[in-house]
């Protein structure tokens, strides 16, 4: 009589979970923080530290000044993610973010968001002084109360008075460096204030779809998409015109790159303005970021390099 092989049991396979690893889950927490707007937030910080400093600034000062902007902004930026996750959920370009994905609980993103904000302000105020910690929390307010929780959802000009949480950083490099406030400060300033517009508004118009779909009232959504184009020609003009007043201080170095690179934006703006293509606003938005960046370098270079 034949006997029967006992029965194996069956092994199942768990499918992978969604988070395969601390390297993943560590990504995901990183990616709150949006890093990639933290570093031209950075460059701005920085060329502001060292224009005020005429110089590199002590090195206590310019890394914990920049180590702790980089995280009061990311702080922000992850507070900005829990808040915003319903409508992040709407929108193809934001719905893989930790929080709206599900990835991340939005209570685990929220106590992140603070503690890492906070963190960043305390370590500035230990580096350098009180001034420039309460200006990195006071950019981190105005971003998370001012233009998420009430601007952008509420008006099209959310961007235009929200984006002065952006313009934060080079007063708090200032102020990091010399415990003060000048009027090149609020120059630097009043740079990002006015280029955030028309940076903004280039990539909405690539995206104006996906901000109706989610009832966000961008400008191309509520005005239409000729006021966005015209307006961003109208606030490049400004932007460029505000940005010639450092010359004053800087000197020529600084005023050949503001005409240069200031030249380009004007064409690039114009040329959006005149047309109805995707291609002109992204161009526009690619080469606003590098504007930014590359001009308070040249602010820097004005500063530390004695003619």
């Amino acid at each position: 009589m034949a006997v029967e092989a006992p029965v194996q049991p069956e092994i199942v396979v768990s499918s992978r979970p969604l988070l395969a690893s601390w390297r993943e889950i560590a990504g995901d927490y990183i990616a709150l923080l949006k890093p990639r707007i933290i570093l031209l937030l950075l460059v701005t910080e920085a060329g502001a530290m060292i224009v005020a400093a005429r110089g590199w600034p002590a090195p206590g000062v310019l890394f914990g000044s920049l180590i702790g902007g980089a995280m009061a902004a990311g702080g922000a930026g992850a507070v900005n993610c829990w808040f915003d996750r319903d409508i992040d959920k709407l929108m193809p370009r934001t719905r893989r973010r930790a929080i709206a994905a599900g990835r991340i609980s939005p209570a685990s993103g929220l106590v992140f968001g603070i503690v890492v904000g906070l963190g960043g302000v305390a370590l500035i105020a230990f580096s350098s002084n009180l001034l420039a910690a309460a200006l990195a929390l006071a950019g981190g307010l105005v971003y998370v109360f001012v233009y998420t929780m009430w601007l952008k959802r509420a008006t099209a000009q959310n961007i235009v008075i929200g984006g002065a949480a952006g313009a934060f950083p080079p007063l708090v490099g200032w102020a990091a460096v010399t415990g003060s406030l000048s009027p090149l400060a609020w120059a630097l300033f009043a740079i990002v204030f006015f280029w955030t517009p028309p940076h903004f508004w280039a990539l909405a118009l690539l995206l104006s779809r996906q901000y109706s779909a989610a009832k966000v009232p961008m400008l191309p959504v509520v005005a239409g998409e000729g006021h966005t184009r015209r307006s961003i020609l109208a606030y490049s003009i400004l932007m460029l015109a505000i940005s010639a007043i450092p010359v004053v201080w800087l000197g020529p170095v600084y005023g050949v790159a503001c005409i240069g690179l200031g030249g380009v934006f004007l064409w690039l703006a114009g040329r959006a303005s005149r047309r109805r293509d995707g291609a002109s606003a992204m161009a526009l938005f690619h080469y606003s970021l590098a504007y930014l960046g590359l001009l308070f370098v040249a602010a820097a270079i004005a500063a530390a390099v004695p003619l």
